[in-house]
């Protein structure tokens, strides 16, 4: 098992929400909590300025927000987010998943949109915190149900101007979270988009901000419109490289064992999952590929069979087949099947984070 290295500074006091779910209706909550549509009795808080730093920081009753107009992120979206989980295993205890990468990731995703740093070791912390508080929210492992995670940061200023914000807010808050697929994994069709753009070199493809979620919005929107579930962009320069889709990074699948992964080129965000298959791939005993992926190559390599599966990765959906890619006039792939690589890449990935095989790599973290 892995833990931050180093002790947490932030002090987080704890005020017990007066108001919870009672039994009966978090039970029916945890039979069908669907994703990211109900809440927890409490979410973390805590404020950062150019003269106190990081304090202030307190877990209490979940409740709405009270936003100036006048708010800073509203006008110029200065925020950044992380996913992740927590997991119950077998015996009670309650796991989270590479917590510190999460924290990483944070940390880079504010350098680029000029907030303050959170330390990995306040962040894990911080994370803990609202598990603890929380503990009875973490659903049972069966059916790969768990307690999803929202840690975010945002920029509190009351102000009008373009320039980094002087106070900015850090909160968790939890969901519980059912199966990705509720009726059991199926392969997805892919919409490419030949008219938009995730992000280019030099912008924020690499952080996670809402604004490359929002970007991706009406390219879903045309993927929808086209009978697809999904959509995938390419690179902003060329429009000839893969890229990734709009929430989840790409592997394919090669009839000579090799897996293939577009290369992180600043442009794409580097997912944990991602970087965790490639670890797993490699123990299992495949040849991993870290390049650029043209989309003629997929169009080709799954017309001939060269390409022989492809799949799709991210916190949510951990992993996903992906059967179809369709384009204005033409489209290849038609499988309705999981492939043997896909599907065993996800067992061995889920059965370590529900504690059903050892965890080798030293992943998973233990709250309680």
């Amino acid at each position: 098992m892995d833990s931050a290295s180093s002790e947490a500074t932030l002090k987080i006091e704890l005020s017990p929400a007066a108001r919870r779910v009672d039994r009966g209706r978090l039970a029916e909550i945890h039979a069908n909590p669907g994703f990211g549509v109900h809440f927890t009795d409490h979410m973390l808080l805590a404020e950062w300025t150019p003269e106190t730093g990081w304090h202030d920081a307190r877990v209490t009753e979940y409740a709405p927000l009270s936003l100036d107009p006048a708010t800073a992120v509203l006008h110029y979206a200065q925020e950044i987010f992380e996913g992740m989980k927590a997991y119950r295993h077998a015996d009670g205890s309650v796991w989270t998943f590479r917590p510190e990468e999460n924290g990483a990731r944070m940390i880079r995703s504010a350098r680029r949109l000029a907030l303050p740093e959170l330390p990995v070791q306040d962040f894990v912390a911080t994370v803990d915190a609202l598990v603890k508080a929380d503990e009875r929210w973490v659903p049972g492992g069966e059916g790969e149900k768990s307690l999803y995670l929202r840690p975010f940061m945002f920029a509190s200023e009351k102000f009008l101007g373009v320039r980094p914000a002087r106070h900015v807010t850090y909160m968790v808050i939890a969901s519980p979270a059912g199966a990705y697929f509720p009726g059991g994994v199926r392969p997805v069709s892919i919409w490419l988009s030949e008219d938009y753009t995730r992000a280019a070199v030099g912008g924020m493809g690499a952080a996670k901000t809402g604004g490359n979620y929002a970007s991706s919005l009406i390219a879903q929107q045309e993927a929808g419109e086209n009978g697809c579930d999904q959509v995938v962009f390419l690179d902003a320069v060329e429009r000839r490289w893969i890229e990734e889709l709009g929430g989840m990074n790409l592997y394919f699948v090669h009839d000579d064992g090799t897996i293939v992964t577009p290369e992180l080129s600043g442009t794409i965000l580097e997912g944990i999952t991602r970087s965790s298959i490639i670890e797993l791939c490699r123990q299992l005993g495949w040849k991993v590929e870290e390049r650029k992926v043209s989309v003629d190559e997929w169009r080709d390599g799954v017309g001939s069979g060269r390409i022989t599966e492809v799949f799709a990765c991210g916190t949510a959906a951990v992993v996903t087949p992906v059967g179809t890619l369709k384009w204005h006039g033409g489209q290849v792939g038609d499988n309705d099947d999981i492939g043997p690589v896909t599907r065993q890449v996800r067992q061995a990935l889920v059965d370590i984070q529900y504690g059903r095989a050892e965890d080798t790599f030293g992943w998973m973290h233990r709250v309680l």
